[in-house]
């Protein structure tokens, strides 16, 4: 059992680049009509304007990797960086994961071929509850509805998302940064209303009995191959590109050297990658993220009286 949702944030912006959530964010602002439910009005917050303005991921430092405690709990310093500063003033005014912040909704646009994602931390069963509805609600044959299950032990939590006792992110793509596609913008504002009804369904009472949810939990994260300079030497490969979620088993092709020579997936068990080739994420160095499909079991969710 659960006590009721008293207070939901729908966040867009949170990298400034990424534009169905920030197209919706900033609609909301302006009539905030859409957010209302019988049970509680959600917030909307524009998390980084100024990358928004720019039309970039961030100014100084990503925004979503700046909630960890240490950043938080630091003594402002005027050499803090934009995001850090930022992070603080979100977190200042919506307060720690303990208070009445019930659940966060976070927007994202991804380039990669990723669908529909809803990723979700390991253990929120209240959000795989959210998560299932929306696979069965919001069926779209374009975009396949996939759950992105992160393990992270609390203490090591940075993202925006961490702020609510419960969270969703929502990943859409292919889109690339900086451009609005109509159909992922309409496909994000549908999956936030739902998201929206979910929860006040769940504030008036309804129970929502237990199930089986097949998800992909992150295994670790893959580099191109790269040269003593840090170079990148290969690319991810064709038949790999905009694979995500398919299984990828050892012997595939994943890179490809610019003199045509592949390089093969040396792995010993079967992985579905995911966010590949996301073009956010050369500068973490990462090429794709490799996942395992699970089945967990999830007790039912009802209302506590």
């Amino acid at each position: 059992m659960s006590p009721p949702v008293s207070q939901v944030v729908v966040v867009g912006g949170t990298h400034g680049n990424e534009m169905s959530g920030v197209c919706l964010a900033k609609h909301w602002l302006q009539d905030p009509s859409e957010l209302r439910r019988k049970s509680f009005t959600a917030d909307i917050l524009l998390a980084n304007p100024i990358a928004v303005e720019r039309c970039v991921r961030y100014i100084d430092r990503d925004l979503n990797r700046s909630f960890s405690h240490e950043l938080l709990s630091a003594s402002a310093s005027e050499s803090d960086s934009y995001e850090v500063k930022r992070a603080r003033e979100i977190y200042q005014k919506y307060g720690p994961k303990q208070s009445s912040l019930n659940f966060v909704i976070d927007l994202h646009n991804t380039t990669s071929n990723m669908g529909t994602t809803i990723l979700l931390f390991k253990g929120d069963n209240f959000a795989l509850h959210l998560a299932n509805y929306l696979k069965t609600k919001c069926v779209d044959p374009s975009f396949p509805c996939h759950i992105l299950l992160i393990d992270i032990p609390e203490q090591g939590h940075v993202h925006l998302q961490s702020m609510g006792k419960h969270s969703i992110s929502l990943e859409l793509g292919p889109q690339p940064q900086g451009v609005v596609r109509t159909d992922v913008l309409a496909r994000m504002k549908v999956l936030v209303n739902s998201s929206l009804d979910f929860l006040d369904l769940f504030n008036q009472g309804t129970e929502f009995p237990s199930f089986e949810a097949e998800v992909h939990q992150v295994l670790h994260k893959a580099d191109f191959p790269r040269g003593a300079d840090g170079e990148i030497q290969a690319f991810i490969h064709s038949e790999l590109q905009d694979k995500d979620y398919l299984p990828l088993k050892p012997g595939d092709p994943i890179f490809q050297r610019l003199n045509g020579d592949d390089i093969l997936y040396n792995g010993e068990k079967l992985i579905y990658p995911v966010f590949i080739n996301e073009s956010a994420y050369y500068e973490k160095k990462v090429a794709f993220i490799a996942t395992e499909k699970k089945h967990c079991f999830v007790p039912a969710l009802k209302l506590q009286n």
